[in-house]
């Protein structure tokens, strides 16, 4: 399970990232798009000590140098920020490296500069996100996890995107090592049951 924070929330990043360490999610990515770099740097430092309280990896959006200055475990980067290669020889090897992806081209590119992980969507229309490339759905997800397979590309590749509670078990059989999410631990009335809810779902996957 992987959070990422939204901007558009009743709470603040912060909140977001307490919520959902308390929730009992480890691996959280800051994403502060509208916010300038002073204000993430801010942020980025506070959530570090939250996440570090609770054991959780933070992943920051986009802001490379940032991601060093905090000590953050590493970055996830878009298809129009900065390339993974450039990133991978800024920050060295220790820090987790994610990019996003929608089409088997944008993964086999991120693989060959070096990507820990994929963040391959969208599942299906989020408002979260601006400039939304094409919907994959669970068919596309298939046909591109297939083709990893017999490229024998072993990367981790994680579902974003408009996810739901009920969609989890069909994108883990499909291949996914895991799902992200927003608004579906913001909007949720008991968090922690969420959670809860959602690895009852991935653990099916694993007992088929």
């Amino acid at each position: 399970m992987y959070f990422l924070t939204m901007d558009e929330a009743t709470i603040g990043h912060l909140g977001q990232v307490e919520a959902a360490c308390q929730a009992g999610i480890r691996w959280i990515q800051l994403r502060m798009k509208l916010a300038d770099d002073q204000e993430v740097r801010e942020t980025a430092r506070a959530a570090k000590k939250i996440c570090d309280a609770w054991d959780c990896a933070l992943i920051i959006n986009d802001r490379v140098e940032i991601v060093a200055e905090v000590k953050a475990n590493g970055v996830h980067l878009g298809q129009r920020d900065m390339p993974v290669s450039e990133a991978r020889r800024l920050l060295g090897d220790d820090y987790i490296i994610g990019g996003t992806a929608n089409t088997i081209e944008d993964i086999r590119e991120h693989h060959r500069q070096g990507a820990d992980y994929i963040g391959l969507g969208p599942y299906r229309y989020t408002t979260t996100k601006k400039n939304l490339s094409p919907i994959l759905g669970l068919e596309g997800y298939q046909r591109i996890m297939g083709r990893l397979k017999q490229e024998n590309i072993s990367l981790p590749v994680v579902a974003i995107g408009g996810i739901g509670m009920k969609d989890a078990l069909a994108l883990l059989e499909a291949g996914l090592h895991g799902i992200a999410f927003s608004g579906l631990l913001v909007h949720a009335g008991d968090r922690q049951a969420m959670v809860r809810s959602l690895e009852e779902e991935m653990i099916k996957s694993l007992t088929k």
